[in-house]
């Protein structure tokens, strides 16, 4: 991530300027599905994820966690599930 990002953050800060200083997110990607997921919703902290199928995972977080993990009007979850190409339940446990 820091060869993406650049000292001091010059080159991550190059490229947002460049797209009209749209933020971006930097997702750690992973062979392992559940830590995929995990990794898309961050900073949400998941208490657990179930794959539920190939296409479908089940992901239960605390209440106090639950709008950051879905985001605002969806953004974040609709974009973890774009990102992990999986539909994501969201459920507060």
């Amino acid at each position: 991530l820091g060869v993406c990002i650049g000292n001091n953050g010059n080159r991550i800060n190059q490229i947002s300027e460049e797209i009209e200083d749209e933020k971006i997110d930097l997702i750690e990607y992973s062979n392992d599905k559940v830590q995929y997921v995990i990794n898309a919703l961050s900073p949400a902290k998941i208490k657990s994820v179930e794959l539920i199928s190939e296409k479908l995972a089940q992901v239960e977080v605390t209440e106090e966690q639950f709008s950051l993990a879905v985001g605002k009007s969806g953004q974040n979850v609709r974009l973890a599930a774009k990102l992990c190409d999986l539909k994501i339940d969201i459920k507060i446990s």
